[in-house]
């Protein structure tokens, strides 16, 4: 990381952290965050989905919620971009203080509750993209207080159809009360089979929980065969917290992302490659924040990775990093491209 993203990324650490937040999104669409050089290794060229991507190391969702500064983020060295979560219509959130940085442990707590611009907003930013070739998704939620949530998803998604390059349904955001459940085996089919038949041609993505039973794991495993979802992301945010933690608020309510993440949501994935067994492509997420623990997602079973909250301490040219990293591990093993390391240790 250069000399001046280090210090903007120590001078953000001083406000609380929405603020620093929102101070970094300023930040990005005034171009004043340093641009690092690109990493165009030919090694690191992968897809997904049929999604071809320069690189394997996207950006998860919850950051750029209303899709303010995609382009931005791109430059920065990203394969893919997810934005949103949205939600049909406008919604506030959970009330402040929602978001917690466990500096200790290289980790953060949110409750955000899918605060968001909404539809209109975010498909007005996408519509004056339309021809760029980036790959950029939209995570779909749904509104807090909908009658029908399973409505919500087929809603956005229909709205949004030609507009971005793959959807995630996202049911597994412990900070909207009972959303969760739509994991359930009836539930899950019933949204899946709804939104697949709402569908374009963009591809759609699952993305599930970290805090799942073995029992949960083979009734989404099969609605996802089933229903025909072309990538499962693995995973959200736990509402688990690890003896491990040593931070000040470690014991506030929300979904724990970062470092102590890694094991947890790495061994999900390695059990969904095995349960799917190359049936359904996965994308790892969860304390990635280096090349180290990518390169360790790859070879559980996941095609591509995404990463946020290691941005909070790491700062921007974490990206260009990683895929250094990748590229170097890929060749010292041997392997001619990424695709090749994916689930070697399954």
């Amino acid at each position: 990381m250069s000399g001046l993203a280090r210090f903007g990324t120590r001078l953000l650490h001083l406000l609380p952290p929405e603020a620093a937040h929102s101070a970094s999104l300023a930040a990005l669409k005034s171009g004043l965050v340093p641009v690092p050089p690109g990493v165009t290794d030919p090694i690191l060229r992968t897809s997904i989905a049929g999604l071809d991507l320069p690189n394997p190391v996207g950006l998860a969702a919850g950051y750029d919620k209303n899709g303010e500064v995609i382009d931005p983020l791109l430059k920065l060295g990203f394969g893919f971009v997810e934005c949103g979560a949205v939600t049909p219509r406008p919604q506030a959130g959970n009330p402040k203080p929602r978001v917690f940085r466990l500096s200790d442990d290289r980790a953060v707590i949110n409750r955000m509750g899918f605060n968001n611009a909404g539809l209109t907003a975010l498909r007005s930013r996408l519509s004056a993209r339309l021809g760029r070739k980036d790959i950029v998704g939209v995570n779909l939620g749904a509104n807090k207080d909908s009658d029908d949530r399973t409505q919500d998803y087929v809603t956005s998604l229909q709205a949004l159809n030609g507009l971005a390059d793959f959807f995630t349904v996202n049911i597994s955001s412990p900070n909207t009360p009972g959303l969760r459940a739509l994991q359930s085996k009836a539930a899950l089919d019933e949204l899946l089979g709804r939104v697949m038949t709402a569908r374009a041609a963009a591809p759609v993505f699952l993305k599930v929980a970290p805090d799942l039973k073995d029992e949960d794991l083979a009734d989404i495993a099969a609605s996802v065969r089933d229903n025909g979802i072309d990538a499962l992301i693995v995973s959200n945010t736990t509402i688990e917290r690890p003896e491990t933690l040593a931070s000040h608020d470690r014991a506030e309510a929300g979904g724990l992302s970062g470092r102590p993440l890694f094991e947890r949501s790495t061994a999900l994935l390695k059990a969904f490659a095995q349960t799917l067994n190359g049936a359904v492509p996965l994308i790892g997420v969860g304390g990635v924040e280096d090349a180290v623990t990518a390169y360790a997602k790859i070879r559980a079973g996941a095609s591509a990775v995404q990463l946020y909250s290691a941005l909070v301490y790491e700062g921007p040219g974490l990206i260009a990093q990683i895929n250094r990293g990748l590229a170097e591990r890929l060749k010292a093993d041997g392997f001619t491209s990424v695709d090749h390391a994916v689930g070697a240790d399954v």
